[in-house]
């Protein structure tokens, strides 16, 4: 319906902006992946999904195309409404999402407030084929070490000794439990596993 709106924004948050276009003031949801990714733009283009329910019209928000792909996807699995897809989208970037449920870790998932085991599963069971069919887990893997703190720790652990697929192995394991990690952190947590 509305594939896209672009204007000037008038009010920020971390997960909700207006942008005025045409002289009309649209109130879009976000996710925090949106909300980092834009900055302090005053001028900018987001991509839209217009939700529509028997007591509301709420209008979603991206920053590119993958994350509304990937929204749509999660809001068709039975059990994922758009404000859990949203807080999905908040907790995790896109490519780190996607390569949970490629790999099948819905242990990851599950560590998202509202996420429950069996809507974990689900979502896996759900879009790992859906998933498989566009991504390949080593594009998105290679993606996930194209991070300065990835890099650095990386660097770190090879000059430790450790060849750089048994580190990145480790760095992948380590980032899908603490995707919040700092260098030392995953060198650290990387360390305990080699």
């Amino acid at each position: 319906m509305i594939a896209h709106i672009n204007g000037k924004v008038t009010y920020r948050s971390p997960a909700y902006m207006v942008v005025e276009c045409g002289g009309v003031g649209y109130g879009i949801q976000i996710s925090l992946h949106t909300y980092s990714k834009i900055g302090e733009s005053e001028s900018i283009k987001l991509l839209t999904h217009l939700s529509i329910k028997e007591d509301s019209h709420t209008l979603y928000g991206f920053a590119d195309e993958e994350e509304r792909h990937l929204f749509l996807l999660l809001i068709s699995v039975s059990g994922v409404g758009t404000n859990t897809a949203r807080m999905i989208l908040s907790s995790l970037k896109p490519s780190e999402t996607k390569l949970a449920i490629l790999n099948g870790n819905w242990n990851l998932l599950k560590t998202i407030k509202g996420i429950g085991p069996k809507t974990a599963q689900r979502l896996v069971i759900d879009l790992q084929d859906k998933l498989k069919k566009v991504e390949s887990p080593d594009q998105l893997q290679s993606a996930q070490f194209n991070n300065p703190a990835y890099e650095e720790a990386l660097a770190a652990l090879i000059m430790l000794g450790f060849s750089k697929a048994e580190a990145e192995k480790g760095l992948l394991k380590i980032r899908q439990q603490n995707p919040a990690s700092s260098v030392e952190q995953l060198v650290k947590l990387t360390l305990k596993i080699l």
